[in-house]
């Protein structure tokens, strides 16, 4: 008998993440939820973590997923940008495995190939492929359809480990 397992998709962002949830069943991927979190703008750097920390501990209170997985930052031109992403990746990976959950995580690279078939693809290809795949998840803005891209790559991924290690 198979289990059904639950993946949290993260898309990390400081003005806009992206979350994602899908049920992988007999191999099969299922829609669950998405959203997105926008922290305050006007708040200091401390509190729109803190506020995103405290949206995604809600997240997977709420959802309960089995595993999560995060997309890693590229690299940016401008390193104070970089910088503050970077710190939003780090409260996306630790709101998650705070409350036990593995997460995992991968290059946008991997995921678009993951998803889309061309590691180079578009947001708007993105966005097309999470349809096709997740239909009953209907049109998604560009993160929570980034987010749900990192699940689906997740669940590829772990498909794929677990064979090779089964």
């Amino acid at each position: 008998m198979s289990k059904t397992i639950r993946i949290l998709g993260i898309d990390p962002g400081l003005r806009c993440a992206g979350w994602g949830l899908i049920e992988v069943h007999s191999g099969r991927l299922g829609f669950v939820a998405s959203g997105t979190i926008k922290p305050d703008v006007k708040q200091t750097l401390a509190q729109r973590l803190a506020s995103l920390c405290d949206a995604l501990q809600d997240i997977v209170k709420r959802e309960a997923p089995d595993m999560a997985a995060v997309e890693e930052t590229f690299v940016n031109s401008n390193p104070r940008a970089a910088l503050t992403l970077g710190q939003a990746r780090g409260v996306c990976l630790a709101a998650p495995a705070m409350a036990g959950v593995p997460v995992a995580e991968y290059p946008a690279n991997t995921i678009k190939k993951s998803v889309v078939g061309a590691g180079h693809a578009g947001k708007e290809q993105v966005q097309a492929m999470v349809r096709v795949l997740l239909p009953m998840s209907g049109k998604q803005g560009a993160d929570a359809a980034d987010a749900l891209a990192v699940a689906i790559c997740h669940a590829h991924h772990a498909a794929f480990a677990h064979r090779r290690s089964a």
